[in-house]
């Protein structure tokens, strides 16, 4: 049986394909792919930004797009997304600031997030009348402590 593996298709001209930083790191950056030597700004209103390449996971897996703690540690943000295994579309990357206060502008070739590749558990899904109780019960955000 054939090992499975991460595929990507270059979908433009000097694209840099995903790696990963260091033998340690889970997540392969993702850089941006634009045309020309324009910078993109980014700003308080989420933009989409290109990384110019298409993936086929391997059914059983999916893609996780995350924020780089980098970047997120200069008040830029990313938006979690999810690449599933059956989509085939150029791999896009929501970018926004978290604080008007900040000024960011994202070239061509910048590390502007990264994809960590997981196992999709394939559950059934089943209705029921009542779940188990545990000591937390329905405690939400912060019941546990800050």
């Amino acid at each position: 049986m054939e090992q499975p593996s991460l595929k990507v298709k270059k979908l433009r001209r000097n694209v840099i394909i995903p790696r990963r930083a260091t033998p340690g790191s889970t997540g392969y950056d993702l850089f941006a792919c634009i045309d020309g030597d324009e910078a993109v700004k980014i700003g308080p209103q989420p933009k989409l930004i290109g990384t110019g390449i298409a993936i086929e996971v391997p059914a059983g897996y999916d893609v996780q797009i995350r924020p780089r703690s980098g970047l997120s540690a200069m008040g830029v943000g990313v938006t979690f997304g999810t690449v599933d295994s059956d989509y085939r579309g150029e791999v896009m990357v929501t970018m926004y600031l978290l604080s008007p206060d900040v000024a960011f502008e994202v070239r061509h070739g910048d590390r502007i997030a990264q994809m960590v590749v997981g196992r999709a558990a394939e559950l059934p899904v089943v209705e029921v009348e009542d779940l188990s109780p545990t000591e937390r019960g329905s405690g939400g955000h912060g019941s546990t402590g800050v």
